[in-house]
Order: C-alpha cells, then structure tokens, then sequence
C-alpha cells in the first residue's frame, strides 16, 4: 500500500514588485494557516520522519514544507527540493510519483494548483473544483510499488483552512 499527502502551498504575497513568481514569499495569513495544517496533520499521522519530504523550489512551497516539518519534528535537512514540482501538470506530477523510491510507502508533496488538483481528480473518484491554499490531500493506493500507482485510488482526507474550527 502507498500513500500520498498533497499540500498546495500556503497563501502567497504579491505585495512586492519586480519579483519572479518562484520568489513570492508567503502572507501572514499564509504562515497561520500552514501552522494551524500542519499541526492537524500532526494529529492525523504518527509517521512523519518515515514519509519522503519533497518541494517545489517556489519560495511559498519551501516555506510552507519548513513550517510542516518543525510542526512534525522533522529535520528541515530531510525536505528535499525537486525543481520538476514548480510548474508540472498532472501527468508530470504522478510520473514523478511513479519514479519514488521503494524505501518509502508514504510521501508528502508540497506543490501547486491546477496539479494538484488534476491529480486528485484524475486518480480519485473524487470531483474536488479547487484544493485551496494551504489545502491537504491524502491519497491511498493499493498497490505494493509506486509504478503501479494508477486511476481507482482511495481519497483518505481532504481538508483545508476554512474547514478547521479554528
């Protein structure tokens, strides 16, 4: 069994002029709303130091995944950063999934929309309009390899600010 935890990215500034878009850095709203995730993510799994940590290189994706990780006890160290996450489509994304190493059987991806929401859509039977910022997905696959993650997977949760009591 495999299992994947997709986090759009928290909400970004576009205060600043004259930045790239892989630079804008998050809001205050942004960094409340990756701590308040993260921390139900904390309540919901106990196996956050055995799951592979990857990023976007965007700014708000890295912060966002530092955030979740001091929240999880893990070791910003063990976030790695794969620049095929910042503007991948759907099929991208789930090649990238597909291409995971074996030693792990869960992982969690902090990434961006439409993918994300495409992902979801595609695999799932779920018909999910917008998985919003600092919004959470978790996925199960029954199979025993990530090859052989495909269509028919299982959605576990999903959940995003403004559905948490705060």
């Amino acid at each position: 069994m495999k299992t994947i935890h997709l986090i759009r990215h928290s909400k970004s500034s576009w205060a600043i002029d004259g930045i790239e878009d892989c630079d804008r850095p998050l809001k205050g709203r942004g960094i409340r709303d990756a701590q308040m995730m993260s921390q139900f993510l904390k309540n919901e799994i106990s196996d956050a130091h055995e799951l592979l940590w990857c990023t976007s290189p965007a700014i708000r994706a890295l912060h966002t995944a530092f955030i979740f990780a001091r929240t999880l006890g893990v070791q910003e160290n063990k976030v790695c950063i794969n620049d095929a996450l910042y503007a991948c489509d759907a099929s991208e994304m789930l090649h990238f999934l597909q291409m995971t190493s074996e030693d792990h059987n869960a992982v969690i991806i902090f990434a961006h929309n439409p993918a994300i929401t495409q992902v979801v859509n595609q695999i799932t039977n779920a018909r999910i309009n917008n998985v919003p910022t600092s919004g959470m997905v978790s996925i199960r696959f029954e199979c025993e390899n990530w090859k052989g993650i495909a269509a028919g997977a299982e959605l576990i949760q999903f959940q995003y600010p403004k559905g948490i009591t705060r």
